[in-house]
């Protein structure tokens, strides 16, 4: 028992702290964000230190070390300042004739393109370098890139066999790495997540993690694939928590090319956590935006538009319900005036009396009389109010009780939608959104409950209708029916609802259909329309 005790102890500590590591995890994302400036300007020291190293004169050589640096901190920071010292690095390979400068250079402008948008550009470039005779670090270099122009060309048309490309190439990529590089590790990982060895990828990324710094540029990359495996294992709390590590690391280094703070944005939207959505929505448009990083900038700017819609909604309803709250206060307040000058005169209309009950002792009686009297009917009064509020109560109970169900299920079928947009099941969630079962099972139910609850209000219905139609014209319902659709329509007519448009749209048909079964009807009667229709609103 003792161990058993000490068992549940821990798993409850274990959950406390996991939920504290969160919590911790998305301050300190909050926090970065108030500093992301701050981090940009430390980022433009950094390369305005670099610019000041090229002076006239300098050797070429030299030159294109440097403006491979600057190339470096621009290309997650600024696209357009990363093409423009890679297109020098272009013209310093071509004027000393370097065939290496030049493949290199080119290579890395494609892959600047891929990520600005500019596939054609960037395919162009790839296919122009002949690899098969370059040194390894620049065969690297062409299969990484390879790889993640299909990766920038997926984001925004996804296909398997792009998602196939990918991992071609990051195989080839594999080949010419060194296996005790950390980029050879990253890709590993990857290639173990496509496989779904989630356990394998998991267990190589934490190794990777546990022995880097937060600060090194390739740590973002280690938490945000983390991120990504715990996610796709639906354990949601420990992926979010990478994601905020993934995303922090990425402000503080300066990047603006993230996807870890919109993956965020989309969780938090799902989970209906809306302003926060919005915030990091917000955040990851404006870096792609800045970095000019079109791939990206297209997602969010689709998805943010959604986002900020359920936002404006949302504050929208806020302003609503508190201006509401401020016109029943004041109300409020104005009844409780009147009140108070009510009970005042109240107070002074029986201070009076009882002056005047001591005058007179028969008008004293008089008064007891009529308090009796008034006592009397405040008793009827209260009867009645009673009833009335039981009655409330009662359809109050039926309204919410309907309406909870409702939401129940809606909240359901969120959920599992959910769970197939966060697990990436694209192909069954459009089968979802497509079919119509569910709505028509919603429809059925609904249509019973009417039924139900109005035979329960008219028991005698459909026989008294039945007695105003021509004896062999009478409606028979099937077993287990209480209404059928032509008995559905008179008795909404019978409620008070004569609009055929209304009539269509809770029953689902079109007009002409209500007005075919309204004919249809009618020509069946053995008496009159107009009597047919002025004993319709009487039955009973």
């Amino acid at each position: 028992m003792k161990s058993l005790i000490i068992f549940f102890i821990t798993i409850l500590s274990s959950l406390g702290l996991r939920a504290q590591d969160l919590s911790s995890a998305r301050q300190e994302l909050d926090n970065a964000l108030l500093q992301k400036e701050h981090f940009a300007d430390i980022k433009r020291k950094k390369i305005a230190g670099y610019r000041n190293e090229i002076t006239p004169g300098l050797d070429l050589k030299e030159e294109y070390r440097i403006n491979e640096q600057l190339y470096e901190q621009y290309r997650k920071f600024y696209l357009d300042s990363a093409i423009y010292y890679i297109n020098r690095n272009i013209s310093i390979g071509n004027t000393l004739n370097n065939g290496y400068y030049r493949d290199r250079s080119s290579i890395q402008l494609a892959n600047l393109y891929s990520s600005k948008g500019n596939f054609l550009e960037s395919q162009s470039l790839l296919d122009g370098v002949t690899i098969t005779k370059q040194p390894n670090d620049l065969k690297a270099l062409y299969y990484e890139f390879y790889s993640q122009f299909y990766e920038h060309y997926t984001t925004n048309n996804p296909s398997e066999h792009y998602a196939k490309q990918i991992e071609v190439y990051r195989d080839s990529l594999l080949q010419v790495l060194s296996p005790d590089s950390n980029k050879y590790k990253i890709n590993l990982a990857q290639q173990l997540m496509y496989k779904k060895e989630y356990s394998k990828a998991r267990e190589l990324l934490e190794k990777m993690e546990n022995s880097s710094t937060v600060k090194d540029p390739d740590y973002a990359m280690y938490v945000y694939l983390l991120g990504d495996i715990y996610m796709r294992e639906d354990k949601q709390e420990e992926g979010v928590r990478y994601y905020c590590l993934a995303a922090v690391t990425d402000i503080e280094n300066g990047i603006r090319d993230h996807g870890a703070i919109q993956n965020l944005a989309i969780y938090y939207y799902y989970q209906g956590k809306i302003d926060l959505a919005y915030k990091y929505a917000q955040s990851a448009l404006a870096d792609a935006v800045a970095c000019n990083v079109k791939f990206r900038t297209l997602m969010m700017s689709e998805f943010y538009s959604i986002i900020n819609a359920s936002y404006q909604e949302k504050e929208n309803a806020a302003k609503s319900t508190l201006r509401t709250y401020l016109t029943l206060i004041s109300i409020l307040s104005f009844f409780l005036i009147l009140a108070v000058v009510y009970v005042y005169s109240q107070m002074r209309r029986i201070s009076k009396v009882k002056e005047e009950l001591l005058v007179s002792g028969e008008r004293q009686k008089d008064l007891n009389m009529n308090l009796k009297t008034a006592n009397e009917q405040l008793k009827v009064f209260n009867s009645q109010l009673h009833e009335s509020n039981r009655v409330k109560e009662e359809y109050i109970a039926q309204f919410f009780d309907i309406c909870s169900s409702y939401i129940a299920k809606l909240d359901d079928y969120r959920k599992k939608l959910n769970k197939k947009a966060m697990n990436k099941q694209f192909d069954e969630l459009s089968k979802i959104l497509k079919s119509s079962s569910v709505t028509n099972e919603e429809l059925h139910e609904l249509y019973e409950r009417f039924d139900t609850i109005f035979i329960n209000l008219y028991p005698n219905f459909v026989s008294e209708f039945n007695d105003m139609l021509l004896p062999e014209e009478k409606i028979e319902l099937k077993p287990g029916e209480l209404l059928n659709a032509e008995l559905r329509i008179f008795a909404l007519e019978r409620l008070g609802i004569s609009d055929a448009v209304k009539i269509a749209s809770f029953l689902r048909y079109s007009l002409s259909t209500i007005y075919n079964y309204r004919t249809k009807v009618r020509n069946k009667v053995a008496i009159s329309r107009e009597e047919f229709d002025e004993r319709l609103k009487t039955i009973g």
